[in-house]
């Protein structure tokens, strides 16, 4: 068997995701599809507006074989980190042969190149992002000004756009794995990634999101296949969550807000002086976000805050030992597709007592799984999911 795999978040997933499925599927000549996908919390901050199971489902509908979660503690972390983590996961499989994903730009030579030099991390390349950083910029603003003070003008220019450089972040985390796995970028078709319109180019989630938020299901219905609209009205709404963040920040004081992933520099501490007097989720956002600061990054934050998502946690996972979750499995394909993750360097969790195959570092990672979907079964005011997958 020959695997290709896709890391998303499908949040929700829209028909230009069933896209990438398909065109996924075709290009690389591969005999699966696997999503690593992220759990209830996502990569931008916050909740997934949907469950992760149903999300999970919705991929198989759209033509994936299965669906494997991402754990919290990359899901919500920045873009080098959720990329190497879900690479990590499918790296695990003998079989993982290609890696899709949708991008700006469809030539994967750039995507290597510019995953190679920032990887060598030249004297001269760390020179110039150190001062682009010291001058206040964001990450990935000085990353890019640094290629351009190296004479990497062409990967500047190719690093500005959203997918491109967490696709660039996808094959830094092959080469870091020594992974074998081809990337295959597929040209995004539509809207652009985070644009809030829709229209007939089609809509991007943010899109999405913010018409079912504003109670627009039929013009969202629109953009996504029709198994995804018919379950808008699963639909959670974030504000007991939102508060829940604040109220954390009040519990754990500035050293430990400190020791959160993505904070430092002192961050803790506006942080923990914003819920203190009295500023809700939003406000804190909009007043911690600046030219350093973009306002995914303060999100996460919230959101780490949350969930207990720290630094040390994360660093000890980046290089510890995994496992393999399904959330979802085409039931045609089942039997097969489990027989090929048995076979995998991380252990196969289906149900409760498969917790006995962890090492000790691999149980705080699903023991922190397991507090997030708590937390998010209170938030959103429902039951907490069962343990195994579904079958689809």
């Amino acid at each position: 068997m020959r695997i290709c795999g896709i890391i998303c978040e499908y949040n929700p997933l829209h028909d230009g995701h069933a896209y990438l499925l398909q065109r996924a599927r075709a290009a690389s000549g591969c005999d699966a599809v696997v999503c690593v996908m992220s759990g209830n919390f996502v990569q931008r901050g916050g909740m997934s507006i949907f469950e992760k199971h149903l999300r999970a489902e919705h991929a198989v509908r759209a033509g994936a074989d299965a669906v494997l979660e991402l754990p919290a503690l990359f899901a919500c972390a920045p873009a080098e980190i959720f990329a190497r983590g879900a690479v990590r996961i499918l790296n695990a499989l003998p079989s993982f042969t290609a890696l899709a994903f949708g991008a700006e730009c469809a030539d994967k030579e750039k995507f290597l190149r510019a995953a190679q030099f920032i990887s060598d991390e030249s004297k001269e390349f760390r020179t110039a992002l150190k001062k682009s950083l010291d001058g206040g910029m964001s990450y990935a603003k000085a990353r890019a000004d640094a290629l351009a003070a190296c004479g990497e003008e062409e990967l500047c220019a190719f690093l500005q756009t959203p997918n491109n450089i967490l696709g660039a972040e996808y094959a830094r985390a092959l080469l870091a794995e020594k992974s074998m796995a081809d990337i295959l970028p597929v040209l995004r078709r539509g809207s652009a990634h985070g644009d809030p319109n829709t229209g007939e180019d089609g809509a991007s989630a943010t899109a999405v999101r913010a018409a079912l938020e504003a109670g627009k299901e039929e013009e969202a219905g629109k953009y996504v296949p029709d198994f995804v609209a018919r379950d808008f009205p699963s639909k959670t709404s974030d504000e007991l969550f939102k508060e829940f963040c604040v109220y954390s920040l009040l519990l754990r004081g500035t050293k430990e807000i400190g020791s959160l992933c993505d904070c430092s520099e002192g961050l803790e501490n506006k942080l923990f002086a914003l819920a203190s007097s009295g500023a809700d989720f939003d406000a804190i956002v909009q007043a911690c976000t600046s030219r350093r600061y973009i306002s995914s990054r303060i999100r996460r934050i919230l959101t780490a805050s949350a969930l207990g998502l720290t630094r040390e946690k994360t660093k000890k996972t980046l290089g510890g030992a995994l496992y393999l979750r399904p959330l979802a499995l085409a039931s045609k394909r089942a039997d097969e597709l489990l027989a090929e993750f048995s076979r995998a360097s991380f252990p196969l969790l289906m149900r409760t007592s498969d917790r006995e195959k962890l090492s000790h570092g691999a149980t705080a990672v699903l023991e922190t799984d397991l507090f997030a979907e708590k937390i998010y079964a209170i938030a959103a005011k429902k039951a907490p999911p069962a343990f195994g997958p579904r079958f689809v």
